[in-house]
């Protein structure tokens, strides 16, 4: 049986929420192909002291080497829009659906992505809201750095 979209977002939510306990920022990410988790991941750009560990990033990394007719049937799950740099990874692995937990505290890419062909889902998960708006407020400076803006704070 599939799994619908908000509980494929759970994957990723549990995800963020991990990031959020390690000190990390409270983006996760799960790839899912035929109904079936491959990988989950989560920004670990503080875990890791790593630059390009973003949910969606550190989540194909999990995944590992895989075929390309994997991807071109999978669904990137994530819990926030995604950025120019996932949004790009999302795109050169011709994944072609991508569940957006929520677009409200940062709109990335997905315009892109749709002009581009990708079916975008965009849930407006309270609790992914919420997970973001609380960090951002309690973290700013280090959200600046995230997302690559220099914030005078």
């Amino acid at each position: 049986m599939a799994l619908s979209d908000s509980e494929q977002l759970a994957y990723a939510l549990a995800e963020a929420k991990a990031s959020r306990a390690e000190g990390g920022i409270p983006i996760g990410a799960a790839l899912i192909v035929d109904g079936k988790v491959l990988a989950v991941g989560h920004n670990q750009r503080v875990q890791l002291g790593s630059a390009i560990h973003h949910g969606e990033t550190n989540c194909l990394e999990n995944a590992g080497r895989l075929p390309a007719s994997v991807y071109e049937r999978a669904t990137m799950v994530t819990t926030l829009s995604p950025c120019d740099m996932c949004t790009g990874a999302i795109l050169l692995y011709k994944i072609p659906r991508v569940i957006i937990g929520e677009n409200t505290t940062f709109y990335g890419g997905e315009d892109y992505l749709r002009s581009r062909g990708v079916d975008v889902v965009v849930l407006n998960d309270a609790e992914c809201v919420q997970l973001m708006a609380d960090f951002i407020a309690d973290e700013p400076a280090l959200w600046n750095e995230d997302i690559g803006e220099n914030a005078q704070l």
